[in-house]
């Protein structure tokens, strides 16, 4: 295997024009907005006669629950659309834009890794084609217009008490979750309580991604509430005036980004929204125009199939009316002893027992892919050097008893050759019939859909509302809302609200502390233990040991 970083492997590679990549996939130069030599735009509007095109299969990338071990579900998905096309099939990733915050703090970026990359890599994980900066500006004038609202009369009659909209940015800065803004003279505005959430966590970003087009974009901006009167009525977006103004920020960032893997498969890259904090897709927009040009799209939903899966399935399934042919589940032998008690230091060891042990959270996750939701399934091994032949046979006796096909992957070292045994189990499982099912039904109570999502998806008992999240159970259900479906903000280390119960905890509840709708999204977030929707820095941050060089050569990036 090569020992060379993420970011040499990208730049040994000579990457394709974008036209010759946009070609590949029946698209010509009028149909693209170029940035630079190797991204573009791609102008989904001026293709004639998209709509009517026959979908592709759709197969969705999740994973096991995440550890600091590394799942590696990107590069699994880089890499199966590499193997697909090895293959000989016509295949387009599509995948979430990474957000700085990471990038900068812990996780790091999101453009896969090895030989299965998506490239430019530099600029996939930085500022790419703008998308979040747009959303930022977006988000912030919408709080900008609502304080000058206020300032200027307040003709709205909002309850400076009640107002829900915060400002972004799109960076990990704890710093600003609680601020006082407005301070100073009369002139500079009222003094209130005010607050930032990262970029990704803004209910713009979950717009841009369930909208189908630049219409239905404008009418769920303005549906989008800011706040509360002094009646109790919701203040909206479109009470403010600006949905033309928010629309012209994001006239460029609704259209899907078009890049390419190290092996030029074509990849869709847009939108990303958190799945601990948000709905972890990327965008609709992306994934029906992958899912018209290509035979086969191969997409990922953000942490394990608990987060990610559930709301692709529940969420984004339900309003774009679109379904997976196939789910790919990824795992690897040294997360998953992990979750059977083993410290990150001694991961490297063989521990069969312990594997066997964490196995509970591979089932777990395949039920709720199979059971569930009634999709068929295959397990994909992100190999690691440190796999032995006998914890690798664990997984494929325990696969077989279940009936589930497995597949040893080896995108990260081989790239698409060492992708072509799971391509060929994923064509073979998305050509069985199967239909949908979900979690929960859009009629159900907020407390039953809330119970059900606990009981059907994390393996609990039930879900606990605090006084507060009941009674804003009942305001929203009042208001007309009890029938959206609900994303549930829960960290992505367990299936509870706990993130040190890993494995498959049972006999817990999960508490929902608040319930806050996103109007515009369509949906109603769920916020549950300490789960921010602005995260902070780790005591040593990524960016520390960033740096770049007279030539622009960038280090440390990964």
């Amino acid at each position: 295997m090569s020992h060379l970083t993420d970011i040499e492997i990208a730049r040994s590679v000579e990457t394709a024009p974008i036209q010759e990549i946009a070609a590949s996939i029946g698209l010509n130069s009028n149909q693209l907005s170029p940035y630079g030599h190797d991204k573009a735009k791609i102008m989904v509007n001026k293709i004639d006669g998209l709509k009517d095109r026959q979908n592709g299969k759709l197969i969705l990338v999740t994973a096991i629950s995440p550890t600091p071990a590394g799942e590696g579900k990107t590069t699994t998905s880089v890499g199966l659309a590499d193997g697909l096309k090895e293959i000989g099939k016509n295949v387009i990733v599509a995948l979430r834009e990474p957000s700085l915050g990471p990038v900068f703090g812990v996780k790091g970026g999101a453009a896969g890794g090895g030989y299965a990359q998506v490239v430019p890599m530099e600029d996939i994980n930085l500022h790419f084609t703008g998308d979040f900066h747009a959303i930022s500006a977006a988000n912030n004038l919408v709080a900008a217009a609502l304080d000058n609202h206020i300032h200027q009369g307040n003709t709205l009659d909002v309850d400076l008490r009640s107002i829900t909209w915060k400002r972004a940015v799109d960076m990990n800065d704890r710093q600003l979750r609680n601020i006082v803004s407005g301070l100073g003279a009369k002139s500079d505005g009222y003094t209130r309580d005010d607050g930032f959430q990262i970029t990704v966590a803004s209910e713009i970003m979950a717009v841009l991604c369930l909208a189908e087009d630049m219409s239905d974009l404008k009418a769920r901006l303005g549906r989008m509430i800011v706040g509360y009167n002094n009646s109790g009525e919701p203040v909206t977006v479109a009470d403010l005036e600006i949905v033309g103004a928010l629309a012209i920020l994001l006239k460029d960032a609704i259209m899907p980004n078009l890049v390419q893997t190290l092996e030029k498969t074509p990849a869709i890259i847009h939108g990303g929204p958190f799945a601990n904090i948000a709905h972890g897709c990327n965008s609709v927009i992306a994934t029906k125009t992958a899912m018209k040009l290509a035979d086969y799209t191969v997409t990922e939903a953000g942490f394990g199939a608990d987060l990610g899966a559930e709301k692709f399935l529940d969420i984004k399934s339900r309003m774009a009316g679109i379904q997976p042919d196939a789910v790919v589940v990824v795992a690897t032998i040294r997360a998953l002893k992990m979750h059977g008690g083993v410290a990150k230091t001694d991961l490297g060891t063989e521990n069969v027992d312990a594997l066997k042990a964490g196995l509970g959270n591979l089932k777990r996750h395949l039920s709720n892919v199979t059971d569930t939701y009634s999709k068929p399934a295959v397990v994909a091994i992100n190999k690691f050097p440190t796999d032995t032949e006998a914890e690798i046979q664990v997984i494929i006796d325990a696969m077989t008893e279940l009936g589930v096909e497995v597949s040893l992957a080896d995108g990260f070292s081989k790239g698409g050759k060492g992708m072509t045994d799971l391509a060929e189990k994923v064509v073979l499982a998305a050509e069985k019939e199967s239909e949908l099912t979900f979690a929960y039904e859009l009629e159900d109570s907020i407390q039953d859909k809330l119970n059900n999502i606990v009981k059907n998806v994390y393996g609990g008992n039930q879900a606990v509302l605090t006084p507060k999240a009941r009674r804003q159970a009942r305001q929203l259900t009042e208001l007309g809302y009890g029938n959206l479906p609900i994303c549930v903000a829960k960290t992505q280390y367990s299936f509870s609200d706990n993130a040190k119960l890993l494995n498959a905890p049972e006999d817990f509840d999960v508490t929902v502390r608040d319930l806050v709708v996103s109007a515009g999204a369509g949906f109603i977030v769920a916020l549950t233990g300490n789960i921010m929707t602005m995260p902070g820095l780790p005591k040593v941050p990524a960016a520390n040991g960033m740096d770049i060089d007279e030539d622009g050569t960038i280090v440390g990036l990964s």
